[in-house]
């Protein structure tokens, strides 16, 4: 079924002035069920987990509802499912992990279409390491991998690599990757910040050993979810606390979890998998449905944007299989173009969005205009975003 953009629309307060957001990739506007549940477990009754108190149910039922809620979103257990603040820190982290294994000669794969926090983890952590770095590189006329500078060895531990680039909207063939990197004895870990608001996530399908995502980039909190086969994650030895839990996935959320977060995390979740009207069945059925009509719904307004666009506009996206993620510039007019549609009431950032490699790769000036779709876009939002381009004609 077709999303009803109009009806969808009304629980986000923050389109009640008439404002369009294309800034999805940097964030998503919230809906109202999303704050309701943070609002609602913040004001309890609410205490540290527990058996005992309704206050400490609350906060027990808040996590283990965010586990099931993202075994559900990401296709794995719910024992694999690790909260933290960011993707970022998360990445960070397991970076730091993993690295306690790593040698002196061993070597690790990053990729040029990477946001900066799926590179920069590993690149310090392997220099640490004093491991060899190797790079896969863009091929700048198609703006996808170049599989063939994949260069694997049996001293390679790990590659990383994004499951679709934050600012050209490439979806690389990642479990391709992966099957190379396992025929290898590497692991393999996946950015899945973008990509995981454009498509049903299966981290098992996808050859993924851990994949990471953000739940406030399709509607949730400011927060970072990690989705990881338990049995792997048994063998990533964290440094922590005495006292902290060593189950897994307890071992690897440091301090006292953000139950008001989590509940917000589970509530967008619940809102995605209600984003297609006749869907029934299981949430993990349900969700697969809605995001195949977000599919189609944000597919659509993508070719009536590119199709509206002037010939003043250098669109820089060029893969056949990318999100709906527009980067283009202006001849220079970029931040006058931000200011330009911001008068009208059109949110469309310029920079380069910590997609450091990517410029250097394909030789982007810096900044560059990124419109993202979002499931709340309409094609009034598109059509004013147009009209306001257009006067760069």
């Amino acid at each position: 079924m077709a999303i009803d953009v109009a009806a969808l629309r009304l629980h986000f307060p923050s389109l009640a002035d008439g404002t369009a957001f294309f800034d999805g990739p940097a964030g998503t506007q919230t809906p109202r069920p999303v704050a309701d549940a943070i609002a609602g477990t913040l004001t309890g009754p609410l205490s540290n987990r527990g058996k005992v108190t309704p206050s400490e149910l609350n906060a027990e039922n808040a996590v283990s509802g965010f586990r099931d809620a993202y075994a559900d979103f990401l296709g794995v257990p719910a024992e694999g499912v690790v909260h933290g603040r960011s993707a970022t820190q998360l990445t960070y982290d397991f970076s730091r992990h993993l690295a306690k294994s790593w040698r002196e000669g061993d070597e690790i794969v990053v990729s040029r279409l990477d946001h900066d926090a799926n590179v920069r983890p590993w690149v310090q952590a392997a220099e640490r390491a004093g491991m060899t770095v190797r790079w896969l590189d863009i091929d700048p006329e198609t703006t996808e991998l170049d599989l063939d500078s994949l260069v694997l060895t049996e001293r390679t531990r790990l590659v990383a690599v994004t499951a679709a680039s934050n600012v050209l909207g490439t979806k690389p063939p990642i479990r391709r990757i992966a099957d190379l990197a396992h025929d290898a004895g590497a692991l393999v870990f996946v950015d899945g910040v973008h990509y995981a608001a454009h498509a049903l996530v299966d981290v098992p399908a996808l050859g993924a050993d851990f994949f990471v995502c953000s739940p406030y980039k399709f509607l949730g909190p400011h927060c970072g979810v990690l989705g990881a086969s338990p049995a792997l994650l048994e063998t990533v030895e964290p440094d922590k606390l005495m006292p902290s839990p060593d189950t897994v996935p307890e071992r690897f959320e440091f301090g006292t979890l953000p139950y008001e977060m989590l509940a917000g995390a589970t509530a967008a979740v619940d809102f995605l998998a209600a984003l297609d009207p006749g869907s029934g069945g299981a949430r993990r059925e349900r969700l697969a449905n809605s995001m195949n009509s977000l599919h189609e719904h944000e597919n659509a307004l993508r070719a009536r944007l590119e199709k509206g666009l002037g010939d003043a506009v250098t669109v820089h996206c060029k893969a056949a299989d990318r999100t709906p993620t527009v980067l283009m510039s202006l001849g220079g007019r970029e931040r006058e173009a931000q200011r330009r549609l911001a008068e009208r009431n059109v949110v469309a950032p310029v920079g380069s969005f910590y997609a450091y490699e990517v410029f250097a790769a394909l030789k982007l000036e810096d900044p560059a205009l990124r419109v993202g779709l979002a499931p709340y876009t309409s094609t009034d939002d598109v059509d004013r975003l147009l009209d306001g381009l257009s006067t760069f004609g």
